[in-house]
């Protein structure tokens, strides 16, 4: 397992912005973050301004003129919007013709058509992974909670049984795998390799979502039997179509970014020669953003042309899925500059020196950095950004693996017990009609079990690898 050792410094060291010392630096790491806490759970403001007011109250806690934290919160804030902004619209593109054109309701029909019973639960993960992978979790929760309400309904089936594993699909699919905001954000920060965290990431996340959703929906339909709220069952996108595109069709078109992206890691391990022309085609093809671009371009006629969109309308449907995501990108651009305010002031160095003779590993620091930040501000995004910060130092002499794992511990730890500081937490709630100690039972034991056991398995990983 990859340990804290002094050779892990940075190769090129970003020269701080303060000389101040370390207990001054974690004074101003502890009431940047606090700053941040207060402002998004007590005053309740947007985490955009919350991080961008932290951000420079980190700077000047540390002692840096305000010039210099402006500056550099000004070029994470560029530099993160300028890795992660394209992929994250062609994302939220992808999505929405997904969503509109009635391929996820064909996704969600064919396989619900083929489970019954015990298989119900099984069923529902399935449909939550595949739908979970090209959209943001709340616009997954929107678009299978009326599905979840429908079967249990119609099934006789108990919500949670039904609900708690569409939740972990999603849940684990947002904190995982890109092009999720969080993991790009991550990888981004740590220099990962995109293709093999995702392989990682999806060798992770399938005995994850096994555990935490159809199994332990077990027992959260134990501890919580709640019938399916009548009222909260919305009209399905397919029902105003009088056509729509096939399943297979839909799946080829959900996969196809996942598939090249995974092609070019497995051609750059095989072949691992820059030169060599097949790899440098499937570079080409296997980066994030021509490989979500190719989606999009090819979902534009496998489901908007298929379910009988015009040109109009499908340039509404591109229009009006870009217009959400706003909130998204501010949040992951101000993560950024409060990230890069963390690197620039020494952080990073300063926990490479006060943890050098800890016996604590890389990973589980990573982890347990995550899960503070969770707690505290109850996002996993804004968790995620922030611990990718801190730690990014420490994946400088690390092997291509475990820079990809120490973005999956940092993803697992911001899943870490959901409760009332988490938009998701009031999602979920309201959604199945439940009161806040049966969310806490359920959802946010669920939370917990993801990253407690992918967290463990990203530890266990890095032992054979």
């Amino acid at each position: 397992m990859t340990r804290l050792s002094v050779e892990m410094l940075a190769a090129d060291p970003v020269e701080p912005i303060t000389s101040a010392g370390h207990a001054q630096l974690g004074i101003a790491v502890l009431a940047g973050i606090a700053v941040i806490v207060l402002l998004i759970t007590k005053f309740r403001l947007h985490a955009f301004l919350a991080l961008t007011i932290g951000s420079l109250a980190l700077g000047a806690f540390a002692g840096a003129p305000l010039d210099k934290a402006i500056a550099s919160f000004s070029a994470g804030l560029g530099s993160t919007v300028a890795g992660v902004g394209v992929l994250i619209a062609l994302g939220a593109i992808l999505g929405k013709l997904l969503a509109d054109s009635g391929g996820a309701d064909q996704i969600v029909d064919t396989i619900l058509a083929r489970a019954s019973g015990r298989a119900m639960p099984w069923a529902m993960v399935l449909i939550a992974s595949v739908i979970g992978l090209p959209l943001f979790f709340e616009v997954g929760i929107v678009l299978l909670i009326p599905v979840v309400l429908m079967v249990a309904k119609r099934g006789n089936y108990s919500l949670m049984r039904i609900g708690i594993p569409a939740l972990a699909g999603l849940s684990v699919m947002h904190g995982l795998i890109p092009p999720h905001p969080g993991p790009l954000v991550a990888i981004d920060a740590v220099k990962a390799n995109l293709g093999v965290t995702l392989a990682l990431g999806i060798l992770v996340a399938i005995p994850t979502v096994i555990i935490a959703g159809p199994l332990f929906s077990k027992y959260a339909a134990r501890w919580v039997d709640v019938p399916a709220p009548e009222k909260m069952i919305p009209q399905r996108a397919s029902e105003d179509l009088e056509k729509r595109p096939g399943f297979g069709v839909t799946i080829a078109t959900v996969m196809l970014p996942v598939v090249l992206m995974l092609a070019k890691a497995l051609v750059d391990i095989v072949i691992d020669d820059p030169d060599n022309m097949v790899q440098r085609v499937f570079d080409v093809i296997g980066s994030p953003l021509i490989a979500l671009l190719a989606a999009v371009l090819v979902a534009i006629f496998t489901l908007g042309r298929a379910a009988g969109f015009t040109k109009d309308r499908i340039s509404s449907t591109v229009e009006k899925s870009l217009a959400p995501i706003a909130g998204i990108l501010l949040i992951v651009g101000a993560g950024g500059g409060f990230k890069q305010t963390l690197i620039d002031s020494g952080v990073g160095q300063m926990i490479l020196d006060i943890s050098k003779d800890w016996s604590i590993p890389a990973l589980l620091l990573a982890w347990l950095i995550a899960v503070a930040i969770r707690l505290a501000t109850g996002s996993a995004t804004v968790a995620t950004i922030s611990a990718a910060g801190l730690v990014a130092p420490l994946a400088a002499d690390m092997s291509t693996a475990h820079a990809s794992l120490l973005v999956l511990a940092i993803g697992a730890g911001s899943l870490f017990f959901s409760h009332v500081n988490d938009a998701g937490f009031w999602l979920v709630k309201e959604y199945f009609g439940l009161s806040v100690g049966q969310t806490l039972k359920t959802w946010s034991v669920m939370e917990t079990i993801i990253s407690v056991v992918a967290g463990g398995l990203v530890m266990l990983l890095s032992l054979v690898i």
